[in-house]
């Protein structure tokens, strides 16, 4: 009864448009009501205490650094170099887009932001060289959903906070499948960029390369400092965050000098309006999952579930299936928050790793993020791009296609991300 009340409670409110935050809080109140247990100070601590977590306040400072990034112009830099190494090739464009997403993604650790940038760039790019414009759109949001999976990432750190396990582990844990994903697009745009018939971008002289280098250096040192840094103990993910936006902050205003006060404000107000919205959902998350505790809920769904934990292989294949269908209706923040307090009771029963789990759950959801009807990342793309969703759809579906491939052979092979794991942690 208790999965029903809550189930309905949530989706009915997210249906008639309530925001997801505020869908959440009355899903909890919904819960009190059937344990008669209707307490509105509960409701208020669950709320307060649930945002104020230190490990929460590396998400802050890590999308001013994104934020910082692109004003100061270190993320323009990334594109130019990229453009150097790879831009003379047949579907060079596609590449570029590629290796821009993955080093972009090991600066901000924010899907939209990256995804927005790389289009506002790379888009007038293709369109003017002649690429075709459905498969470009549907590259770039493939491409920009590797962020949550590279760190620094936003979503490591909600899914470390909500279910209590080490942010550091995830970090270094995400980092191969985060190349994987890349490889996976690589192999896909050279098979679909047969049928190119863009012009090729003239060979940048090789005398230009060197600079083209060093002129993103700057940008380049800086994933470098946070991954030794964290790996080597210097900090803390949350001192990461700090790290990243005093770096950022630095080299926009001291070394590139185009970080002027109006887009300084910008970027701030950016990342303020983000964080709001992020804090909410988690806080008022765990509101909700207190309340399922109380009721069981997790318990009800172990039981249901017992006949897959003999199979953790099995388990994780209805996981990932039951996320990737969930994260088709759900944004990214509110599938992990709603759905990681149920699953990792499974998990823990089923003796799976909870570092491997929160990767290939981070991967699913972040795939989430290009399908209808929600997919943010690929409307976010639409939007600067002016293709229209359905045709966009066409042009993503081989990315999309690649990148469940790659779910499914993580799934099968846990070893990818364990493995590796162990050698960085």
């Amino acid at each position: 009864m208790s999965g029903v009340v809550f189930l309905g409670s949530l989706l009915g409110a997210i249906g008639i448009g309530i925001p997801i935050g505020f869908a959440l809080m009355l899903s909890a109140v919904a819960l009190m009501i059937l344990l008669g247990n209707l307490d509105a100070q509960i409701l208020a601590q669950r709320l307060v205490n649930g945002a104020d977590s230190y490990p929460l306040m590396a998400i802050p400072f890590f999308l001013i650094a994104g934020e910082l990034m692109n004003a100061g112009g270190l993320s323009r830099r990334i594109v130019h170099m990229a453009l150097a190494l790879v831009g003379h090739l047949r579907g060079g464009l596609g590449y570029v887009v590629i290796g821009t997403g993955l080093l972009m993604a090991s600066l901000s650790g924010s899907a939209i932001a990256d995804t927005a940038t790389l289009a506002v760039m790379l888009v007038p790019l293709m369109r003017d060289a002649g690429y075709n414009m459905d498969r470009a759109t549907g590259l770039m949001a493939s491409t920009g959903i590797i962020a949550p999976v590279i760190p620094p990432s936003v979503g490591f750190i909600i899914l470390g906070v909500t279910a209590n396990i080490s942010i550091i582990g995830l970090f270094l844990a995400g980092i191969v499948p985060g190349i994987l994903m890349g490889v996976s697009l690589i192999l896909a745009w050279w098979f679909v960029s047969k049928k190119e018939t863009a012009a090729v971008r003239p060979k940048v002289p090789r005398r230009d390369i060197p600079k083209a280098i060093v002129t993103a250096g700057w940008a380049l040192m800086l994933p470098v400092i946070i991954l030794v840094g964290l790996r080597f103990g210097v900090f803390t993910p949350t001192e990461a965050g700090v790290v990243a936006a005093a770096y950022a902050l630095f080299v926009g205003l001291v070394v590139y000098r185009e970080l002027t006060p109006k887009l300084l404000y910008e970027a701030l107000l950016a990342a303020g309006r983000m964080t709001a919205v992020i804090m909410l959902l988690v806080a008022a998350s765990m509101v909700t999952g207190f309340m399922m505790a109380i009721s069981n809920l997790p318990g009800q769904l172990v039981a249901l579930l017992r006949p897959f934990i003999e199979t953790p292989t099995l388990l994780m294949a209805m996981i990932v299936l039951a996320i990737f269908i969930i994260g088709m209706v759900l944004d990214f923040a509110p599938s992990i928050t709603i759905l990681v307090p149920i699953l990792m009771p499974l998990v823990n029963a089923a003796g799976i790793d909870p570092v491997y789990f929160g990767v290939i759950f981070i991967m699913t959801a972040a795939v989430g993020m290009t399908t209808p009807p929600v997919g943010t990342v690929l409307n976010t793309v639409c939007g600067i791009s002016g293709v229209r969703m359905g045709s966009a759809l066409k042009g993503v579906w081989p990315f999309l296609l690649a990148e469940m491939i790659l779910l499914v052979l993580l799934v099968i092979f846990p070893q990818l991300v364990t493995v590796p794991a162990s050698w960085l942690h």
